[in-house]
Parts: structure tokens; C-alpha cells; sequence
């Protein structure tokens, strides 16, 4: 929904349909909200802000006894060590008037979750109305006071920021700023976006998780639910989004759960060959090569796909490469000489090798020659853009000349 659509949406919920009341002060007017907490066993809370309803359920799952250090280092290395502490842990997930953000954008449910001895509790802020905003952000602040670790999907760069403007134009408190915000979208795609086409929250609870939510409602409704239920639609559609905020926050910490558990042990046995990849490229960015090259090779071991089985055998070549291991590392460029996306940088890597470590000029020119020639194949069949063939010829091109004079010597 574009944000013109959405101002225009946010007009329309203000105004009640025919017939309806307009005001709290005449009788009937919360009936769908008084629907709306009888179906979800809520209750309507108040501070000193006004009221707002909320809603609590437990789920049974078992809450991790040890937070893993090794997996924790890894997803946030530069955290507090209260990260550490499960109990410090508060998953957070928003519901709002649209997806674009911005200071028109309303977190009309907020939902927020920890996990407690006997399971997951997961409680859920609403407002009735944008009147009753302050007092939502008022206890959703208290929640942040008392667990400081923050875990969210895709929360940094959109719900919290949002709660951040909401808490700011309401004014009712500064935002309880965490000590550490673990974002799991962000591993969530390094580990299984090269094995699945889609990192979104439902395809890996579906997929990696092996979850199933049954009848969801889809994401895009939900805006236009809230702005029905403002305009007085019965409360079932608005309690179906209730629904879908606790299976996120429930899946979120399951997701939680699965990610810590893959990178502390990742040779385990459980983790799959895509899984593994996903593994080691996070250990090779937070600077573990020696484990990452192991658990690289267990993964084209374990079988990839082939796009998947190039771009690891690529990676591999290069972590060899790094650690001196040229004899693995030329077996696997010359693996890709035939790819049509990674050959080139493979004709590259060992042309560099036999020029520079192995001193066989005559080796290099030719592996020069044929990438040229391969070069010319590609851009004839229309495999290769144009700036892509013109940076790729001037630069075998320049090493081809360098090389002709070598010999020539």
C-alpha cells in the first residue's frame, strides 16, 4: 500500500459508518473491542495515560538452560555480556498501519514475547484507537526496562526505529534504548539464503523449522483489518491478527533457538549441506578461517546444489588460497574452468598462481589465451554484458601482454 493510500485509509477508519457511534461516552460504541477481548481472553488495562486492551498466552517451549557463547560471539561480537543471559531476552514484533514507516505509521499491536521456566510467554499490546497510543507505549517501556536484550526479524531496520518516532512524537518516555539488539534476519540469510529462495520468517519456520501455522492470514491485510475494525467490522478479522503476531513471535524464538544451536555445533550432524556453506561463511567474516575452510569442505561433501556446489568450491578455493594451500585451491579453480559464471575467475586465480608462486610464464600466458577465448564465446552468445566483456578482456588482455614480454625474454 503506497503512503498516499495509506493517509487516505487512516481518513477513512476515522470516520464510523452509518449509524455507528462516533464517541466513547455512547453506549455501545467498543462493542467490537469488547468482542475482540472475550475472543482472546484479554483484559482492558490503564495507567495514568488512558487504557488500552492487552493479551497473554503461553506456549510449551523448553527455554534454552545455557546461552552458547560461541554462537552468541558470533552473531553479535561486539554485545554486552548480558546477551548471555536468556533471561535478559525480549522478542519483539509489530503489527502497524503500513509498511513504509515514516511518522505517519502507527504500531497499533505490539507484540512481545520471553521465555519463562515453563515455556514462551508472549504478551500483546493493542489501542482501540489512536487515542490510546500513550498508554500502549507506556507498558510496552516498561517491558523494555525489565529484559534489555532485544530480539527481533528485520527490527532494526523497521520496528524498532518505528517505536523509536512513535515513543518520540507521543512523548510519554524516552524509548528504552537496549543493550544489545540481535536481529536474526540478518543470520537468518547468510546461513539459508543461498538454499532457499526465500529468508521471510514463514518460509523458514515452514522449511528449516518445520512449523506449520496452518490457516495465516497474509501480511498485507493486516493494515486495512485494523482500519476496518476503527470503522467498527466485527472483531473476528482483528483477532485473526492477533493470531498471526503470536505465531511470529513464536517462530522468532524458535528461530532463535535453531540458529544458536546450528553455530555453536554446526558438526553436529543435524545441519545440512546448505547450512554448513551458510555456517562458514559467517565464520569467515568474523575472522575463524581455519573453521570455516573445515566446515566449507564438510559442506560440498555433504552435496550441494550446483549453483551452490560453485560459488562453495569458489569460497573454498580462495580460504586455500589464503592458508597456502595451493594444491587444493588449483584443484578447485580448475574444477570451474568450465562454468560459465565462475570460469573466468578461475582462468584468473590460476594464471596469477603460475606467474607468480609457481614461475611457469608459459603456463599463465596460456591460461590467458584460452580465457580469451571463452571471453569471446560468452559475449558472442550473449551470456555477458558489454561493460562486464570490456573489463574482463582489458584485464587478461594486460596480463596476456605482460606475460608474451616475459617469455619473450
Amino acid at each position: 500500500m503506497s503512503t498516499f493510500e495509506d493517509r487516505l485509509s487512516r481518513v477513512a477508519a476515522l470516520r464510523p459508518k452509518s449509524g455507528m457511534p462516533v464517541s466513547r461516552s455512547i453506549p455501545g460504541a467498543f462493542s467490537n473491542s469488547e468482542r475482540l477481548i472475550q475472543m482472546l481472553g484479554g483484559e482492558c488495562c490503564a495507567n495514568r495515560f488512558g487504557c488500552h486492551i492487552r493479551v497473554r498466552r503461553h506456549f510449551p517451549q523448553s527455554p534454552p538452560a545455557v546461552m552458547s557463547s560461541r554462537a552468541l560471539r558470533l552473531l553479535a561480537p561486539d554485545s554486552a555480556d548480558s546477551v548471555f543471559d536468556s533471561r535478559q531476552w525480549l522478542f519483539l514484533d509489530t503489527e502497524t498501519t503500513g509498511l513504509a514507516g515514516g511518522t505517519g505509521t502507527y504500531a497499533f499491536l505490539v507484540g512481545l514475547a520471553w521465555w519463562e521456566e515453563d515455556g514462551l510467554t508472549v504478551e500483546q499490546y493493542f489501542m482501540r484507537d489512536y487515542a490510546e497510543e500513550s498508554s500502549l507505549l507506556l507498558e510496552v517501556a516498561g517491558r523494555l526496562d525489565q529484559r534489555r536484550v532485544l530480539v527481533t526479524f528485520n527490527g532494526k531496520s523497521f520496528d524498532w526505529p518505528l517505536l523509536q518516532t512513535r515513543f518520540q512524537i507521543a512523548r510519554v518516555r524516552p524509548a528504552p534504548e537496549p543493550l544489545a539488539h540481535l536481529d536474526l534476519l540478518h543470520p537468518a540469510r547468510q546461513i539459508w539464503r543461498l538454499s532457499l529462495q526465500s529468508v521471510a520468517l514463514t518460509r523458514l519456520e515452514r522449511c528449516v523449522l518445520k512449523l506449520d501455522r496452518g490457516s495465516d492470514i497474509p501480511s498485507e491485510t493486516i493494515p486495512q483489518r485494523y482500519f476496518d475494525f476503527l470503522r467498527g467490522s466485527p472483531a473476528e478479522a482483528m483477532a485473526e491478527v492477533f493470531n498471526h503476531n503470536q505465531l511470529d513471535l513464536y517462530g522468532l524464538a524458535s528461530l532463535a533457538l535453531r540458529i544458536c544451536a546450528v553455530l555453536d555445533n554446526p558438526e553436529d550432524g543435524e545441519c545440512g549441506a546448505g547450512e554448513l556453506f551458510g555456517i562458514s561463511r559467517i565464520l569467515q567474516r568474523r575472522g575463524d578461517h581455519i573453521s570455516a575452510e573445515r566446515i566449507c569442505q564438510r559442506a560440498l561433501a555433504a552435496g550441494l546444489p550446483e549453483p551452490i556446489e560453485q560459488a562453495a568450491q569458489r569460497e573454498l578455493a580462495f580460504m586455500a588460497k589464503r592458508g597456502r594451500n595451493y594444491e587444493l585451491s588449483n584443484s578447485l579453480w580448475e574444477k570451474l574452468l568450465g562454468d560459465s559464471t565462475e570460469g573466468l575467475k578461475a582462468y584468473e586465480q590460476l594464471a596469477i598462481y603460475y606467474e607468480h608462486r609457481a614461475s611457469m610464464p608459459h603456463k599463465a600466458a596460456s591460461l590467458s589465451r584460452e580465457a580469451l577465448v571463452e571471453l569471446q564465446e560468452a559475449f558472442r552468445a550473449g551470456r555477458m554484458p558489454l561493460h562486464k566483456y570490456q573489463q574482463w578482456h582489458a584485464s587478461f588482455q594486460h596480463r596476456l601482454s605482460r606475460l608474451t614480454a616475459k617469455t619473450a625474454k
